[in-house]
């Protein structure tokens, strides 16, 4: 199968506008008021339900923004909004570097060989006769992301959140449609993907590390 590289090659010459710097918060407040996080997310920041995020590792900066996001309606998730909106703007520096600090559980991609080809080839490589990007040139190339551009960690996410999530973002493009997710580049990027590709990028995604 032949590999198009092009956009992962041209990764390293871009150049993304960082967002503002701001406080940091204090991992250890953090941990007390993510108590009632850990249901959901786990106490280490490790979700045992796919369908919830893992956030152990997760950058601080976009943690923050996404936080910040819910309490103001602009992402929109039932379970999630009645939560952000109890935090404070310090519980959420806290909470947020809490997650940061924390280290992730190596996933493991549960899917066959031919799947796992195709998710690494959108990965690694993008598809360019469809103009769509290598996920590399933003999350780099173990999944690790870029917190101050607010690129977010993506390796060991669980395959049927990161699905989830590719799906929303492809319907935000197609009608703006409430309650999906809203963001230019993904939006783009993700309605140009099919089912298969989404599912196979999603579990190539959940074995990185």
């Amino acid at each position: 199968m032949i590999r198009h590289w092009l956009w992962a090659a041209l990764a390293p010459g871009i150049v993304f506008m960082a967002s503002p710097a701001f406080a940091e918060g204090d991992p250890v407040a953090g941990q007390a008021r993510a108590t009632v996080c850990a249901a959901c997310h786990g106490v280490d920041g490790n979700s045992i339900n796919p369908e919830w995020p893992s956030l152990a590792g997760q950058g601080a900066a976009y943690m923050v923004t996404q936080l910040k996001r819910f309490q103001s309606g602009e992402r929109e998730n039932a379970l999630m909004q009645p939560q952000a909106a109890l935090l404070s703007e310090q519980d959420i520096l806290d909470v947020s570097a809490y997650y940061a600090a924390q280290t992730p559980k190596i996933g493991v991609a549960q899917a066959d060989a031919k799947t796992l080809e195709l998710g690494e080839l959108v990965y690694r490589g993008g598809i360019l006769d469809r103009n769509i990007p290598a996920c590399i040139s933003c999350h780099g190339p173990s999944g690790t992301g870029n917190d101050p551009a607010e690129f977010p960690h993506l390796a060991g996410q669980h395959a049927t959140y990161t699905i989830l999530q590719l799906k929303s973002f492809r319907e935000g493009f197609e009608a703006h449609k409430l309650h999906t997710r809203q963001n230019p580049m993904m939006n783009e990027v993700a309605a140009k993907m099919t089912d298969e590709e989404i599912e196979a990028v999603a579990h190539y995604i959940s074995g990185l590390y």
